[in-house]
């Protein structure tokens, strides 16, 4: 008999916590959790590519919020985030600040996933006064280094910008429901929350970012997780940003890609390895005690 093909083993989504609509002024609204004031820092988790903030975080909530407030939302273009007719990753870090001002958050840790990492690169350098420190996650800062590189992935860039169709906001996905594989079927839900005009879009701005030339500036505790499995970003282009961020830990785990929520038992421990390797280098004023479990 054929074999057939082996079901990644999700986390539960059972208890997936209930966010709200945020409007944020002169900008738009979008779909927010909030964990609430904490004896500790603030982390920002800003998700991946054609994923939600909670598809993307939801098995490693507990974990971080351990060492403090934990604050997940969707990304411009995805899920139920600002729609507008282009995304730009430029706007996404602004919007980090725009909800911190609006949740009245003076300073965080923007927590970084694939495409994340790149909001969370450019939100410390337009906000650097706010950012206590980065936890980058399957992060580059390039997709491509090479010139020809990078003329191929801007003409591609430009292509599919023009011919996709507009973004749109999507509803709310269904809750967790019974059946077959309901944890997988709410992660597909999830999914198919981002428009295909959305999706698109990000990739565009994904293939266009390059921080090559700055990340050696970059001067908050930083830790950098690296998919050792990864077929998108690569391995080598991770390890070169750990290498060219000064002072920062490189915490490395046997995933691809989509580890953090289709390999969460290997991901979620080194996650936390990441954010306590940075929550210990906070200042003090910035790092209390780590929460009590």
């Amino acid at each position: 008999m054929p074999r057939l093909p082996r079901v990644p083993a999700v986390a539960s989504a059972a208890k997936i916590p209930q966010g709200s609509v945020v409007d944020l002024p002169g900008r738009g609204s979008t779909y927010v959790f909030d964990s609430g004031p904490a004896d500790g820092p603030t982390y920002v988790l800003l998700h991946s590519l054609a994923c939600t903030g909670l598809m993307t975080w939801y098995p490693a909530l507990d974990t971080v919020r351990r060492f403090g407030r934990v604050v997940v939302f969707d990304q411009r273009c995805h899920g139920q985030g600002i729609s507008p007719p282009r995304m730009l990753l430029e706007d996404c870090a602004d919007d980090v600040a725009a909800l911190a001002d609006v949740l009245g958050i003076d300073s965080f840790v923007p927590v970084g996933y694939s495409m994340g990492s790149l909001v969370a690169q450019l939100v410390w350098r337009r906000h650097r006064e706010r950012v206590d420190g980065l936890v980058l996650c399957a992060a580059a800062a390039a997709v491509s280094r090479a010139s020809y590189e990078r003329l191929a992935t801007g003409v591609f860039a430009a292509l599919m910008e023009s011919l996709s169709p507009a973004p749109r906001r999507c509803g709310p996905a269904a809750a967790v429901s019974g059946g077959l594989f309901p944890d997988h079927f709410w992660v597909l839900g999830q999914v198919r929350a981002t428009s295909v005009g959305g999706i698109t879009r990000a990739i565009a701005e994904v293939v266009r970012f390059d921080s090559t030339t700055w990340v050696a500036e970059i001067d908050v505790p930083t830790a950098v997780l690296v998919t050792m499995k990864d077929r998108a970003f690569g391995v080598e282009r991770q390890k070169w940003l750990a290498n060219h961020i000064p002072g920062a830990e490189m915490v490395t785990v046997d995933a691809g890609h989509a580890g953090c929520t289709l390999q969460p038992t290997a991901f979620v421990p080194a996650l936390e390895r990441a954010v306590e390797s940075v929550h210990q280098r906070l200042p003090r004023s910035r790092a209390t005690r780590r929460v009590a479990e």
